[in-house]
């Protein structure tokens, strides 16, 4: 992975150089491929995940991606649904996100490769997109948990993934049953680290859990599923082998 910035007046994009000229053809590095309209008009969609991003999923020769325009939720939504306060291109989400995310890739740590993140600022402001390699074959945790098919012992080992990331310092904002992605050898991966950031050991930690244990209750049956479950990860996490040196 060699990561390289593009700038081009209002247009800042950090990209995975390897990546890119992997992928045949070789996409042009421009604001283009931030727009879902360019993708779609290139006829390189085939499919669209739920949320209120709207990822689109791109198949370029014979990489399959996924970009994600950065969309805002609760009440600041009211005022924008893309726009974020411009506070220079390496403090932008996409540019913290792609730089947070190639360090753990590098790590050996089980999240998507990233391509590139990109910004467009309008005076004050600014959007974003992220492109990521999509992951094959892979479900959410919530689906697993909604149709109570858990192959024996992934809740377990949900609990140990979450353990080494927590031990290489990552703070997860959003841990929940959604950003935990299972593939078809059962292992599992994290995604959507917008927002997130690595810090030395403290209460964030348990914090991260709860968020995910309330969101098992969304999912889950009944809550004393969603409790056992939580239960089971956590034992994974307990019996996960601690890093020692978390060499980020």
């Amino acid at each position: 992975m060699r990561l390289a910035t593009y700038q081009s007046g209002k247009v800042g994009i950090l990209y995975d150089a390897t990546s890119l000229c992997d992928a045949v053809p070789r996409p042009q590095i421009g604001p283009a491929l931030l727009a879902p309209e360019y993708w779609r008009e290139a006829g390189l969609v085939t499919g669209q995940a739920p949320g209120r991003g709207q990822s689109l999923f791109l198949e370029v020769g014979d990489r399959q991606w996924v970009l994600r325009p950065y969309r805002r939720g609760g009440l600041v939504a009211r005022l924008s649904t893309s726009r974020y306060l411009w506070t220079g291109l390496e403090r932008s989400r996409a540019f913290r996100e792609v730089r947070l995310t190639a360090r753990l890739y590098q790590a050996g740590l089980p999240v998507p490769r990233p391509v590139l993140g990109g910004v467009v600022r309008h005076g004050p402001s600014y959007e974003a997109a992220l492109i990521t390699e999509r992951l094959p074959a892979t479900r959410a945790l919530a689906e697993h948990l909604g149709s109570g098919d858990l192959a024996p012992g992934l809740l377990h080992e949900v609990g140990q993934v979450i353990r080494r990331f927590h031990d290489h310092g990552l703070d997860h904002v959003d841990l929940n049953a959604r950003n935990l992605l299972v593939d078809d050898s059962d292992r599992v991966w994290l995604i959507d680290l917008d927002r997130c950031r690595l810090r030395a050991p403290g209460k964030w930690r348990e914090g991260n859990l709860a968020r995910l244990g309330r969101s098992l209750v969304r999912f889950c049956v009944d809550e004393t599923s969603a409790q056992q479950a939580l239960e089971e990860i956590r034992r994974g996490y307990s019996d996960a082998q601690p890093v020692i040196d978390r060499g980020l």
